[in-house]
Order: structure tokens, then C-alpha cells, then sequence
């Protein structure tokens, strides 16, 4: 596998310092840069990793000892940011979502095949064991006639404390920004309960209804509910939310039985009627989306199956956010 150098472009999200550290540690890529327009953001960053900081974009792209980026600026800056590092040859990591419209993340995947350049987008759930194992169960038809699913995820990130006698919440502040970060709760984390439900029940609801909350009077939501009607009759329920430190958790529901997942002891556990109990083994998880990267730039390969999956992702936040916003149903 040949050797990447690596640029982080944006710390606006909490997860720059993840995939820097990713970048750094990784024995087939190193770190070499960081770009942010906003000094205060990105400076701590390159500084903690010993690499060069600018805020100058196209002096960092034009770099030759550059050969792939990963994103992590608000989430609408990706399009720009994104499509211009495609556009001068950079193999492209970035942050969910893709893009805040399916037209642009549409417009970003073509780019990257035509330039061929591997650009992968971080679903990291889809990799997990437990994700692998409850996909295997239903296709087994195990559970029957699927009927619903329920996905939850949340922190108590706008809620709990920093440490320094502020009440706001460790989640940094321009999380709630809509400008750059398009919505809150479902946006970002609840991206995650999203793509696993439509892994389990189907990409395309008939319907999407959203319920948005504003416990702590940000701009954005600071938890939400999202319910997915599908034309068979199923039933999927995602929830999101920064204002509560729960467990996360899977159910899925059929007509011969159920599977369930909680991160409390990490158990996935199968019921059947009757009340018989089994617990399933969780399998290692398969390579993580960063992984995924390095082997399709390294192989010339297109990340389609990710790729798929990161656009439908938007398509349903797209439904979610404007169903929201309506109060009534996409």
C-alpha cells in the first residue's frame, strides 16, 4: 500500500482531532498539515501534532507533498471545501454529512470518480459487530415479517458541565450555529441511529415525521425524534439528542422475534415467542471507514457501497429537517 501524506482542512468539528490523530498514527499515512480560515481553531491543532498550520486553502492544496485531505469544517462548508480538494488531486476523508443537499453530495461523488480520487465519508456504525450481526440476523428471516425498528444515541453534550463552572455543555457552541452547522441534534449525531435504521428497515420511507426539541433555547435542535413510515407497513423510530447521556441502543422487531442491542454490557441478545432469551455472538468489527480509505486510494477504487449510503443518509436528514420545519410529513 503506497504511503499518504496527509492535511487536515477545517478543525470546526469535535472529530478533527480524531482523524488527525488517525493521520498521524496510521503506519501507511502521515500528517503533515492543517488548514483552518480561523486561527484560534486550527493553530492548537497543529501545534498538538507538530505540524505546519495556514489559513491559505490553495497554498495548502497546491502542495505536491500533499496527497490526501480530511474534512472537518462546518458541515456547509463541505461542498466547497471538499470539491476543491478533488479538484486538485487529493484523496478526500471527510466528517458526515457528505454534504447538506443531495444534489451537491451527487455533484461531490461524481467528481471524485471522474478525477479518481478514493473519498470516503466516516459511517463508522456500519462497521461495528453488533451492526453486522443484527443486519445477518434479519436477512437469516429469523424475526419473520419485519414490523420496526428503533435506534438511539445521545450525550448530554449541551447539558453537562465543562468543568470550569459553565452550565452550557461540553459540545463546543457553534455545534448550535445554524449557518454552519444546518441543524443540531439529528444532523450530526442522529446521522447515526439514521444510516444504521435504514441499513435494518430500507433507505426510502413512504413518510418522515420529525419532532424537534429545544430543551436548552439553542437555535437548532437539541434532541429530535424521527418516525419512518414504510409502505409494507414498517415502523423505524430514530432518536437523537445532546440533553441526555443514555445508553445506546438497537431494537428490531418482527413477526417471529426481536433482537436487541445496548451498549450497557455491549449484549446483543435474540427473543422469540414465548419468552426464550439467546444471546448472539458480536463479531470484531470490520475495517473502519478510515481504513476503507487508505485501501481504495491505494487500489484506485471507488467507495461505492459508502459512497450510496452518504447520500441516502442526506436524503432522509434533508426529509427529516424540512418535515421538522413544516410540522407535518415528507
Amino acid at each position: 500500500m503506497p504511503h499518504l501524506t496527509v492535511a487536515v482542512l477545517g478543525c470546526w468539528h469535535v472529530h478533527a482531532e480524531d482523524y488527525a490523530r488517525s493521520a498521524d498514527a496510521h503506519p501507511g499515512t502521515t500528517l503533515v498539515a492543517a488548514w483552518d480560515p480561523d486561527a484560534a481553531l486550527g493553530r492548537p491543532l497543529a501545534q498538538e501534532f507538530g505540524v505546519e498550520f495556514t489559513d491559505d486553502l490553495d497554498a495548502l492544496l497546491a502542495r505536491e507533498d500533499v496527497d490526501a485531505v480530511t474534512v472537518t469544517t462546518g458541515t456547509t462548508a463541505h461542498a466547497e471545501v471538499i470539491g476543491r480538494a478533488l479538484a486538485a488531486g487529493k484523496h478526500v476523508f471527510t466528517e458526515k454529512l457528505l454534504a447538506p443537499t443531495v444534489a451537491e453530495c451527487e455533484a461531490l461523488v461524481a467528481q471524485a470518480a471522474d478525477a479518481g480520487r478514493a473519498l470516503v465519508v466516516s459511517l463508522p456504525r456500519l462497521s461495528h459487530g453488533y451492526a453486522l450481526a443484527v443486519r445477518d440476523v434479519i436477512a437469516s428471516g429469523e424475526l419473520g415479517e419485519l414490523t420496526y425498528a428503533r435506534v438511539r444515541l445521545s450525550h448530554d453534550g449541551a447539558v453537562r458541565g465543562r468543568g470550569d463552572g459553565g452550565s452550557g455543555g461540553w459540545l463546543p457552541e457553534r455545534f448550535f450555529d445554524p449557518g454552519p452547522a444546518v441543524g443540531g441534534a439529528l444532523t450530526d449525531l442522529g446521522c447515526h441511529p439514521v444510516y444504521l435504521t435504514q441499513l435494518f428497515l430500507g433507505e426510502d420511507p413512504a413518510s418522515v415525521r420529525a419532532v424537534y426539541g429545544h430543551v436548552t433555547g439553542r437555535a437548532v435542535e437539541d434532541h429530535a425524534v424521527v418516525t419512518l413510515g414504510y409502505d409494507d407497513g414498517r415502523i423505524g423510530v430514530v432518536e437523537a439528542g445532546f440533553v441526555s447521556d443514555d445508553p445506546f441502543t438497537i431494537d428490531v422487531h418482527g413477526t417471529a422475534g426481536s433482537v436487541h442491542h445496548s451498549q450497557d454490557g455491549a449484549r446483543l441478545q435474540l427473543r422469540r415467542p414465548g419468552g426464550g432469551v439467546e444471546d448472539l455472538p458480536v463479531p470484531d468489527d470490520a475495517p473502519d471507514p478510515f481504513a476503507q480509505w487508505l485501501a481504495h486510494a491505494a487500489d484506485g477504487t471507488q467507495a461505492t457501497e459508502n459512497l450510496h449510503r452518504a447520500v441516502e443518509l442526506t436524503r432522509l436528514v434533508e426529509r427529516s429537517n424540512a418535515a421538522a420545519q413544516e410540522g407535518g410529513t415528507r
